[in-house]
């Protein structure tokens, strides 16, 4: 309805920016199932894969544009008639390590040129892809994570701190986006993501694909420090079930955290990938590696998902366990099918 923050899905087209990836992929199968008329990927595949998409290749209301983020008139053509936008499109931390000009000019100029677009095309609802990155890292990131807690950069590898800063700034974009012209959006915080069709491209979920690279070969896989520090992941189809909430929600002008049912410690995590896959050496203490960026905790932490709730409905439904054993089974059939 004109005038109204929630888009609905059914009979509605949407553009996915970034949309040959992990969260893009899983964001379409969901946005398709619930009845959009058209799902446009939009990707330069800098980052995206045909594999992330190859099950979804020959869906008749699915189409691929391959365009450019930092091109205008690309994401001009992508995003006309569209009545939502999910902005996908960034450098991540290890991204941002090897090229942090690039990543700069995608993850903030790159998000204002997906705004414009919107404003041109009188696109109804952008949601934006942000990160639990605008906490930051290092000792001050402890407890009860809320979506008022500040930034925290003391003695994190700047590539890291780039990255969050680069995720505020997109929030605040899309702020000044609503009070100069009324352009409604969603931020969503997304937690570190996992699920089928797992990349290499994010610091955190290496833990998962390394370990179980490690088991399979019949290697102990490694644990830093004392395995105590805590990650919190989120399901890749618990987060498109957020991005497609966000978009039929009556919210506008929020930003929330989207992160999965609970937190894990990095031992934790390795022992429960060892024994999914089937077992194997018991875990190896290591410290860091010289050159290697890592991305690290002071304390136990939790990244709170209640907002997500009263602002969108949304709360996770896929724990650990679970999730991980999805991804396995999906991993076990690529390597059967050579893939």
């Amino acid at each position: 309805m004109p005038g109204t923050p929630a888009v609905p899905i059914a009979g509605n087209r949407f553009c996915i920016v970034g949309g040959a990836s992990l969260v893009g992929s899983a964001t379409a199968g969901e946005l398709l199932d619930h009845g959009a008329a058209e799902v446009v990927l939009f990707d330069n595949f800098a980052f995206g894969s045909d594999a992330a998409i190859e099950h979804l290749k020959d869906h008749p209301r699915l189409r691929l544009v391959r365009g450019d983020v930092m091109r205008m008139a690309d994401l001009l053509r992508a995003t006309e008639g569209m009545a939502g936008v999910l902005q996908l499109a960034a450098y991540m931390t290890l991204s941002m390590d090897r090229d942090p000009w690039g990543g700069l000019d995608v993850n903030i100029r790159g998000v204002q040129n997906a705004l414009e677009a919107c404003r041109a095309n009188k696109v109804a609802k952008m949601v934006f892809a942000s990160s639990n990155a605008t906490y930051g890292y290092g000792p001050g990131v402890a407890g009860d994570l809320v979506e008022g807690t500040p930034f925290h950069s003391a003695g994190a590898p700047p590539a890291a701190i780039l990255y969050g800063a680069s995720k505020i700034i997109g929030e605040q974009l899309c702020r000044d986006a609503y009070r100069k012209w009324g352009q409604d959006y969603v931020v969503l915080r997304y937690s570190t993501v996992y699920g089928e069709r797992q990349h290499y491209r994010a610091a955190n979920a290496l833990y998962i694909i390394e370990t179980y690279d490690a088991v399979k070969r019949g290697e102990a896989p490694q644990v830093f420090g004392d395995g105590s520090e805590t990650k919190h992941f989120v399901y890749v189809g618990d987060l498109a079930r957020a991005n497609r909430m966000a978009f039929e929600s009556a919210a506008t002008d929020v930003a929330v955290n989207a992160s999965g049912p609970a937190p894990i410690t990095t031992l934790e995590l390795v022992k429960l990938v060892t024994q999914l896959a089937g077992g194997g050496p018991e875990p190896r203490f290591v410290g860091s590696e010289p050159g290697k960026v890592r991305l690290t905790s002071g304390g136990a932490f939790r990244i709170a998902h209640e907002e997500a709730f009263r602002a969108i409905g949304w709360k996770p439904e896929v724990d650990m366990a679970e999730g991980l054993r999805r991804l396995i089974t999906w991993r076990e059939r690529s390597n059967a099918s050579g893939r």
